[in-house]
């Protein structure tokens, strides 16, 4: 096991290495593929059927891997994390064995806040390591200054939530029940919390199990060659697609993340890439330094190569299956002491907003030659809003939801209007918010307008109200309330969110995208406007009945259909085809060219308009201190091993 694990460890010179020569024909390798791909669904579904908290059971915010014996992944949704987590792990890990850890430093940004909480499990068929499953969480709660683990103003990691450094939870098959407990005693709902963790276990489990089917079905060594050919025909595919869609020539492309959290901002994030022969470069230099605030993203480049090869594969090439057989062909630079590589121990409980505006900005990036893949920048966060106190029955509740927004207009259709993030999240009903929390939800509906415009339109945010019905605290984690989400190919930019309560006595008030502690009474509501996403395409060439259908939905106005789109409707929503080839003449005869990007204003110009357009005074600018790293604590080996170690010699 030990020599099984060393292996594990080391990085594979080759994207398809196998322990003996098999050949494998394409039905076996299709059916072992498919396989995969079932028992990875699988461990989604006992996870949703076993787990309590509405993050992890209706939202779905959990990310599952099968990995072959060194820990590459080939199946599921987050790219390879075993490696990065033994740097950090003295003991060998054997048969009935479960590592659990939430610490991001301690496992190379595998997870990257405290809220994730992982699971790794080896699987053994007869007596041979034949590979990993693993999966990770999002907890509402792991303890910490407020509820739901998440402050918008921390400095350091330590002021965030309760780590807990990589360990066995289970050892040859039996609960390590003194950890667990230590553990449960830090967090506010320690029953919710140690149902997902099983519920997490019981989904590697079940992962496990199909692989050891699949080893008895086709034996363990036809097995194992199956996945090597599987990763290395991702990797043939991979190289030619690289070849064909990433330039010669350095292209950049920069966005920003509005603020901190604690009133300072905006930060840039800036990507160089290229190509030489067969390999693609990634190049953050010129990225901000680190914040003080919790804002960081320290980022796992197993995960960025992930990131990479998801907007490939979606963007040029859907049929190639996404494993980890292609990453020798990504080369990535994060410079240390950034907001994607902080110096431990900096906060990372916002790093939200940065791991989401990964998308845009590659996106920008890898398609400035080539337009006519572009979108435009869309709905790249996860919001969220955390409400919690004291039910009419002296019991402790704690709301957390994450928000959704739209989807950026692409070269083919529109974009979607309010969707996640992720593709496979999905919504809490308002009905389930109402029965467990003492809230109403008085609506949930499209944001009229905030879609850019484009011939093929970006996707609408919405508009969520929380009316409540206790006294509680509010916290929100929320972006893009400052900057645009830009548009493409003469798209326009989109509408930003904001968040305001309206006060049982009438008054407004406006909330910060990222704030603790906003005291709610009965009868208060808020409203939570998330943003749209940017356009593709001149919205003067949209066929007027695509536009006409929009506002017959209230998706777009009529005065948004008339200046924006030049499309003239009467009262009934007729098109007036006369008025309307009139008015796009004038528009387009005024406005010149289309823009390749629409960013909006300057970015000082938005800053000296902040406080008229959002109701929030403006940020500061950055202060970039000089950061000193911490060490960070390796586990010891177990005490129990090297007193048996001491006796047996």
């Amino acid at each position: 096991m030990a020599k099984a694990m060393k292996k594990a460890k080391k990085a594979p010179k080759s994207a398809a290495k196998s322990s003996k020569k098999v050949k494998i024909d394409p039905i076996t390798m299709d059916v072992i593929e498919n396989a995969l791909k079932n028992a990875r669904f699988e461990m989604d579904a006992t996870l949703f059927r076993t787990s309590v908290s509405p993050s992890i059971r209706e939202q779905h915010d959990e990310f599952p891997i099968i990995a072959d014996p060194e820990g590459r992944m080939l199946v599921g949704q987050f790219g390879s994390w075993l490696g990065d987590l033994y740097k950090h792990f003295p003991d060998p890990i054997d048969d009935g064995d479960v590592i659990f850890t939430n610490d991001p430093y301690m496992c190379g940004g595998t997870i990257s806040h405290l809220n994730d909480w992982l699971i790794q499990m080896p699987i053994h068929y007869k007596g041979r390591l034949v590979g990993w499953t693993s999966m990770f969480g999002h907890q509402n709660d792991t303890g910490g200054p407020v509820p739901s683990s998440l402050p918008t103003d921390a400095t350091t990691i330590f002021g965030e939530a309760l780590r807990i450094p990589p360990f066995k939870l289970y050892e040859g098959g039996i609960l390590n029940d003194v950890a667990l407990n230590i553990i449960l005693a830090n967090v506010r709902q320690p029953e919710m919390n140690r149902a997902d963790l099983m519920a997490l276990v019981a989904a590697c489990r079940t992962g496990a199990q199909r692989i050891r089917d699949l080893c008895r079905r086709f034996g363990t060594d036809t097995y194992l060659a199956g996945t090597q050919a599987l990763m290395q025909r991702t990797y043939n595919a991979m190289k030619s697609l690289i070849s064909q869609v990433i330039p010669e020539e350095p292209q950049d492309f920069e966005d920003y993340v509005d603020d901190d959290g604690r009133g300072f901002g905006p930060y840039k994030v800036k990507v160089t890439i290229w190509r030489k022969g067969d390999k693609a470069y990634f190049d953050y230099t010129g990225t901000d330094p680190q914040s003080e605030g919790p804002i960081n993203y320290y980022l796992n480049e197993h995960l960025l190569k992930m990131f990479i090869g998801v907007y490939l594969i979606m963007t040029h090439d859907p049929w190639i299956l996404f494993n980890d057989g292609f990453y020798p062909l990504v080369d990535i630079h994060i410079p240390e002491g950034t907001l994607l590589k902080p110096h431990h121990p900096a906060a990372l409980s916002c790093r939200t907003h940065l791991l989401g505006r990964q998308f845009d900005i590659l996106g920008g990036a890898l398609c400035k030659k080539a337009p006519q893949f572009l979108t435009g920048a869309g709905w790249g966060s996860s919001p969220h809003m955390i409400y919690s106190g004291y039910d009419a029955d002296g019991k402790w509740f704690n709301a957390f939801e994450i928000g959704f927004g739209g989807i950026p207009a692409r070269p083919f259709a529109d974009g979607m209007d309010g969707h996640a993030m992720w593709p496979l999240f999905t919504n809490q009903p308002a009905e389930l918010m109402e029965t467990y929390y003492p809230m109403r939800v008085e609506a949930y509906t499209s944001v009229i307008d905030s879609g850019g415009a484009g011939y093929h339109r970006g996707g609408n945010g919405l508009l969520k109200v929380y009316h409540f019905l206790a006294e509680g605290e509010v916290s929100i984690h929320d972006d893009r309330w400052l900057t645009y989400q830009w548009g493409v190919n003469g798209g326009s930019k989109a509408m930003r969110g904001k968040k305001w309560l309206k006060k049982v006595d009438g008054s407004i008030e406006y909330v910060a995208s990222k704030c603790d502690h906003v005291k709610v009474f009965p009868g208060d509501e808020l409203f939570y406007q998330t943003w749209g996403a940017g356009g593709y395409g001149d919205p003067l060439t949209r066929e007027t009945a695509r536009v006409q259908k929009d506002v017959r939905f209230r998706l777009v106005s009529p005065e948004k259909a008339r200046d924006e789109y030049g499309v003239v409707l009467d009262a009934k929503f007729v098109v007036d085809e006369e008025a309307t080839k009139k008015l796009r003449a004038d528009i387009a005869s005024k406005r010149g060219p289309a823009k390749p990007f629409d960013m909006g204003p300057p970015l000082a110009e938005i800053l000296k308009n902040c406080k008229a357009e959002t109701g929030l005074e403006p940020p500061k600018p950055p202060v970039f201190k000089q950061i000193v790293k911490m060490p960070i604590y390796k586990s010891k080996p177990s005490m129990s091993k090297l007193v048996l170690k001491k006796r047996v010699a």
